[in-house]
């Protein structure tokens, strides 16, 4: 879990709600998946999103095995400032990227 705090602070929000979104959308099957995915979020190369989702399996296999202590640091967080005023739907520059990417 030590890559968590570090997680957090690489990727802002919308990144991780993009990746999010990508991983919905885009075949697991598929041999470029993680192209895509990089593609989707912007700024990140292959790599960094195929280690971004072996982060994202490592923590909930983490939390799913009951050992997560509730009590995170503040340190954890000095990172993180998420501004809640705005809902992030799904918008027409959305679609039309998935339309870019020709994913079916």
């Amino acid at each position: 879990m030590d890559s968590f705090p570090q997680m957090l602070c690489d990727w802002s929000w919308e990144e991780n709600k993009l990746f999010e979104l990508a991983l919905a959308v885009i075949d697991e099957e598929d041999p470029n998946r993680w192209q895509l995915v990089a593609a989707m979020v912007g700024g990140k190369s292959a790599e960094e999103v195929q280690r971004h989702y072996v982060i994202l399996l490592e923590d909930l296999q983490f939390i799913e095995s009951g050992q997560l202590d509730h009590k995170l640091g503040e340190d954890l967080f000095s990172c993180v400032h998420v501004e809640c005023a705005q809902s992030v739907c799904w918008t027409d520059e959305d679609h039309k990227l998935l339309v870019q990417l020709d994913i079916n």
